[in-house]
């Protein structure tokens, strides 16, 4: 155990998450047990906020929202892995809820298993999204959540949502005002910590104050590197711009009565750990989860939330998935998805394992015909050995070799 974590685990406790009370004073000892979260309903002067219960543990750990990837399959098998990592759904634009609205089942519904799950709204029209946000709220989410930090062409350029929202803090906090006032839930911010020039830490202080003096908003998860909006693609976006967690820790240090989770650059377990054992409220993983799914959510009960986890194995995830897939084929609806797109959160649960190449190739070649996923598992899972599939994760998570971010 490195000398951070270490810190972590004896002596530092995270300041009043959500409100919350009574704060576990040692984490290697904590159990699932109800805590106090405020309400976002509030009077028009934003005064205290409705105590009401919720049963689950903080958002310590939460799984990015990931247009084409966090959908409700992968966040399924997701949910399988870990029991506590907190879930975020793709970015849902607000017109596409309001204008659907005879169709919402379709980009709003979710099993239940998926709490503590986080809705991702973006727009640029407040009317909208206070729209969406009501509509919303008969799916019972944990959060609403607007997007201020996607760097897309097609959301920060001719969307003008997303990062592009960053140079306009009151408009922000006119939004968030308005999602709060048509919810009963949390809300938050997701943002980056600037836009091309304007990335000095007196400007991201400036937005987080703006919306917290304007709304309820006292949770923000900050990807810690600025967005560029000069046509650069979202991949490049997630590697060109230098990270500055320095940015970050100020936060917690100049807004001691708000929560912020930090996101960019964090791929393995361990660095969580280091990153709440300097203080970090919580932290939110992106494309690690869904690359290295095993490996990485399935530490995340034991190692981050201390709690002990069900150690299945990879067999034993995959049965448990196909039961959920095979019951969403066996349903006649309008939208129902293909094999191939229940297979898709499955691809890389091997990964960097003997036989994994050998694996997707069989797999390619079963998606062409296969119409069950029972039958897809039945037809590829040989080109696996049983010490893959059979294994279970224990001990601590892999090392990451540095003690500090």
């Amino acid at each position: 155990m490195n000398s951070a974590f270490r810190v972590f685990y004896t002596t530092i406790i995270p300041h009043n998450f959500y409100g919350l009370t009574n704060y576990y004073k040692n984490r290697t000892l904590i159990s699932r047990r109800k805590f106090q979260t405020p309400s976002c309903k509030f009077s028009s002067n934003h005064e205290k906020p409705i105590e009401r219960e919720r049963a689950y543990l903080p958002p310590w750990f939460s799984v990015a929202p990931m247009m084409d990837w966090t959908d409700n399959h992968f966040r399924t098998l997701a949910r399988i892995i870990s029991k506590y990592a907190w879930l975020y759904t793709e970015m849902v634009v607000a017109e596409t809820i309001v204008h659907q609205k005879d169709n919402l089942d379709r980009f709003l519904a979710f099993p239940a298993e998926q709490h503590p799950i986080v809705l991702q709204i973006g727009g640029s029209n407040v009317d909208n999204l206070s729209k969406a946000t009501e509509l919303a709220t008969a799916y019972s989410y944990d959060e609403i959540n607007l997007n201020c930090g996607c760097p897309s062409g097609r959301v920060a350029g001719h969307g003008c949502f997303g990062a592009r929202l960053m140079l306009d803090p009151e408009f922000v906090g006119d939004a968030m005002s308005a999602i709060a006032a048509s919810c009963s839930v949390p809300v938050s911010v997701k943002c980056r910590i600037g836009v091309d020039d304007h990335d000095s830490y007196e400007e991201l202080c400036k937005f987080v104050d703006t919306i917290v003096s304007k709304s309820p908003t006292r949770h923000f998860i900050i990807h810690s590197r600025k967005a560029l909006l000069n046509g650069i693609s979202p991949a490049a976006n997630r590697r060109i711009p230098p990270l500055k967690y320095e940015y970050y820790f100020g936060l917690l240090r100049d807004f001691p009565e708000v929560q912020f989770t930090l996101n960019g650059g964090v791929n393995f377990i361990d660095q969580v750990n280091v990153a709440m054992g300097q203080g970090a409220h919580g932290v939110m993983v992106g494309r690690a989860a869904y690359n290295n799914p095993w490996s990485t959510l399935g530490y995340v009960d034991s190692a981050v939330y201390g709690v002990k986890s069900d150690s299945l194995s990879r067999r034993q995830v995959l049965e448990k998935y196909q039961i959920y897939a095979d019951s969403v084929l066996e349903k006649d609806t309008p939208h129902r998805p293909s094999v191939r797109q229940l297979v898709k959160p499955l691809l890389n649960m091997f990964h960097s394992e003997p036989g994994n190449g050998l694996w997707k190739r069989e797999a390619d070649a079963a998606l062409r015909h296969c119409k069950t996923v029972k039958s897809f598992l039945e037809e590829t899972l040989d080109a696996l050995p049983d010490s893959v599939l059979d294994s279970q994760l224990s001990g601590d998570p892999p090392k990451w070799d540095d003690q500090y971010l």
